[in-house]
């Protein structure tokens, strides 16, 4: 399966809710679950029937895929990694997904959305505790650094993306310092520190059947 490369704003629109997808416009008037609160295509404005418990499960797994944006194959690996850690699987999921390497720069204000960081990283732009980290997908654990690398602090780009996102609430299991362009991973978050609108169980029993 191919990266989606259409329009985002129709992936939250399917939904239903905020993927917050395309950065700065996510927090806008401009939003189109905003302006259009029903799904995309012809008839999304129409009344739709009530979902089966599969098609509950898959728009429960589809939404963190896509709010997280991570491919089928990817998503599944993440849950067989989740399934082998203590606790609630569906939790444990979450926290995968929030541990990546781009989720954690979009997380403390680096880039706008986490489209942007992923290419943000791929082209070198942050460090993690110091060396060059290109890879979107790694997997950060508590006590990683992770700061704008120094040929890039001085850039309009990040200065721009700095102040964007300077009014933005970093969660709790963050620490960022604005001004150094240096961030830190203090803790693994908890269930309530993770702001994504979605019942894990159901991408669960999906998985299990």
């Amino acid at each position: 399966m191919a990266r989606y490369t259409g329009a985002v704003c129709r992936l939250c629109r399917r939904e239903g809710q905020k993927l917050f997808l395309k950065g700065e416009r996510c927090y806008s008037d401009k939003c189109s679950v905003s302006r259009r609160a029903y799904p995309p295509g012809q008839h999304g404005n129409a009344r739709t029937r009530k979902p089966s418990e599969y098609g509950l499960q898959l728009r429960a797994k589809q939404k963190a895929r896509r709010y997280y944006g991570i491919l089928e194959s990817q998503f599944a690996k993440y849950y067989d990694m989740a399934t082998r850690r203590e606790g609630m699987t569906g939790e444990n999921l979450l926290r995968i997904c929030e541990s990546r390497m781009d989720n954690v720069v979009y997380r403390l204000g680096f880039a706008s959305s986490r489209a942007e960081a992923r290419v943000l990283v791929d082209q070198g732009h942050y460090t993690v505790n110091g060396k060059k980290m290109n890879i979107p997908s790694a997997l950060l654990k508590p006590g990683d650094e992770v700061a704008i690398a120094e040929k890039s602090k001085s850039s309009n780009k990040f200065k721009a993306v700095a102040e964007a996102n300077g009014s933005r609430p970093v969660p709790a299991w963050l620490d960022v310092d604005r001004n150094q362009f240096v961030g830190r991973y203090v803790s693994l978050p908890n269930r309530e520190d993770i702001d994504l609108e979605v019942e894990e169980h159901l991408i669960v029993e999906g998985y299990s059947k």
